[in-house]
């Protein structure tokens, strides 16, 4: 029933409603969904192409150091050869002095001479008496293992620590020098001169390798990439390795770090690292540190290094989410703004079905002087002049009956009190009529009994004739008589009905005016009407 009383506008309102908001909740969430699966790509993309940026500019220096490394591993090589030959072959036979006037003629940073004693391989004579003692057992096993193999004048097995290998000699990677307070950086070489008991260690300055992987190395790479990326927070090359097994960070040769380069704070990813040195693949995730999202991304590289990315999320995906919520804010202005339209066009068409209506609501309690006015040019405007139309129609239909009715009622009025006079003239008529024919038989009988009698004593057969006759005239006398007494009977009869018949079409033509009376027709048509009505009182 509820339904049934909601007018079209309320409807229609209703139904553009509920079809505004669903498209707008549906296009909404379809947007958000595409726009996260779009922020997730970019983020993503974004990552990859740090990382690519990040390997390429590590290739590059690693390139380059290790083409540097190499030109100072030959240069070493030579200068070890040449120390060997200006030492004699037995250690005891060295002093310090020695070494310092080698070193001199060499120009090198430092001589080392490591001997076997007791067991242990360490330094015994040295151009810098802190030298003195050293020696890499517990520092670098496979360093020790290195320098026992060249005292046995065997090819050393230097794999993961030595830059160079030959038959006699061996060259470290450039490191950190461990008795040094302040940091150096060193590169080292272990030469054995074949039929000497002991080993050479000659070392020079590498801090201009290490300048250079400062400047132009991964440390400059990472630091530029951080500030030509506004999406950046940290960029670090990590090595699993030391995370697995931190006592790594501790060993000397090689140096190894948790950190290789970059910075690396959001620590909280251990265990993934740890897997990824079991199966290496590329990672990313989404990380909530105090309340911020950091977008994670861990590219392995080689040597068991893992290129470490994080991007600030809530930023990358910021533009995206903002371009979203203006195409839902606009689209849903749009489709508002189309519902403005379309609710301004329906009411004004609702108005013009209104206004018809109300015409007809008009016609069916009998207001025929009712019209509506549509204007719009369409086919409610059509409507309206059909409806007009009609209503004229009618009005004029309507109207002619009404006269008709009331001419109808005038006549019946005049018929009735015509059949009624001549009932009553008939009454009279046939009462005189019927009063004078009887007398007329009466005398007509007494002069024919007369007749008969006298013809009744005459002899002949001319009386008897007329006797015969006389009987016949008395017959049709009284058959006459009689026809006209009836006839004047079914007169009044007639008229009598007539009388009646005009009675009950007068109270027919009242009750049809009375009807008539309750339509409402245009002001020149009820004049007539009141015009007919004043003449039939």
């Amino acid at each position: 029933m509820k339904m049934k009383n909601k007018t079209l506008r309320k409807q229609f309102v209703t139904r553009m409603l509920i079809v505004l908001i669903s498209i707008t909740v549906i296009s909404g969430a379809i947007q958000f969904y595409l726009s996260y699966g779009q922020v997730e790509q970019n983020v993503e993309n974004e990552a990859m192409m740090i990382g690519q940026s990040i390997e390429q500019g590590i290739t590059e220096t690693d390139l380059a150091e290790r083409a540097i490394e190499q030109q100072i591993d030959y240069k070493l090589e030579d200068t070890s050869e040449r120390i060997g030959e200006l030492l004699p072959e037995k250690a005891a036979d060295i002093s310090n002095s020695d070494l310092i006037k080698v070193n001199e003629k060499v120009k090198i940073a430092g001589i080392d001479i490591f001997k076997k004693e007791d067991g242990v391989i360490s330094v015994s004579n040295s151009t810098d008496p802190e030298e003195i003692g050293f020696t890499l057992k517990g520092i670098s096993e496979e360093g020790n293992n290195a320098l026992e193999q060249l005292l046995m004048e065997e090819k050393p097995n230097g794999r993961g620590i030595a830059s160079y290998i030959n038959d006699n000699i061996v060259i470290l990677y450039t490191a950190q020098a461990g008795s040094r307070e302040e940091p150096q950086f060193f590169k080292y070489a272990y030469y054995h001169q074949p039929g000497t008991d002991y080993i050479i260690s000659a070392f020079i300055e590498a801090n201009e390798v290490y300048q250079f992987t400062q400047e132009v190395g991964p440390s400059a790479w990472i630091e530029k990439v951080l500030t030509g990326s506004e999406f950046s927070k940290e960029i670090a090359i990590l090595d699993p390795r030391v995370f697995a097994d931190p006592s790594l960070a501790e060993r000397m040769y090689p140096p190894l770090k948790k950190v290789v380069y970059g910075k690396y704070t959001f620590r909280n990813d251990e265990k993934l690292l740890i897997d990824l040195l079991k199966s290496p693949k590329r990672v990313s995730y989404i990380d909530n540190n105090n309340g911020e999202k950091i977008y994670k991304m861990f590219i392995p590289y080689d040597e068991g290094r893992v290129i470490y990315i994080a991007l600030d999320y809530e930023k990358m995906s910021a533009p995206l989410k903002n371009n979203s919520l203006l195409l839902i804010v606009f689209g849903f202005l749009a489709l508002l703004l189309l519902f403005i339209i379309t609710a301004r066009f329906f009411s004004d068409i609702y108005n013009n079905i209104a206004k018809i209506i109300n015409q007809i609501k008009s016609l069916e309690k009998g207001d025929f002087t009712s019209r509506s006015h549509v204007e719009d040019g369409g086919e409610l405007s059509d409507l309206s002049k059909t409806t007009n139309k009609m209503a004229e129609t009618l009005n004029k239909l309507i109207g002619e009956t009404r006269e008709q009715a009331t001419e109808t009622e005038r006549h019946a009025y005049l018929l009735e009190a015509e059949a009624n006079n001549s009932v009553e003239k008939v009454y009279s008529m046939s009462v005189d009529t019927t009063t004078t024919s009887r007398e007329a038989i009466e005398e007509i009988d007494y002069f024919l009994n007369e007749l008969e009698g006298y013809l009744q004593q005459e002899e002949g057969e001319k009386a008897k004739s007329i006797l015969g006759k006389v009987d016949e005239v008395r017959e049709q006398i009284r058959a006459g008589t009689n026809s006209t007494t009836e006839m004047t009977i079914t007169l009044a009869d007639l008229l009598k009905s007539l009388h009646n018949q005009s009675a009950s079409l007068s109270d027919i033509s009242k009750k049809l005016l009375k009807n008539m009376a309750q339509f409402e027709l245009n002001t020149d048509e009820s004049q007539n009407a009141d015009k007919n009505s004043s003449q039939e009182g």
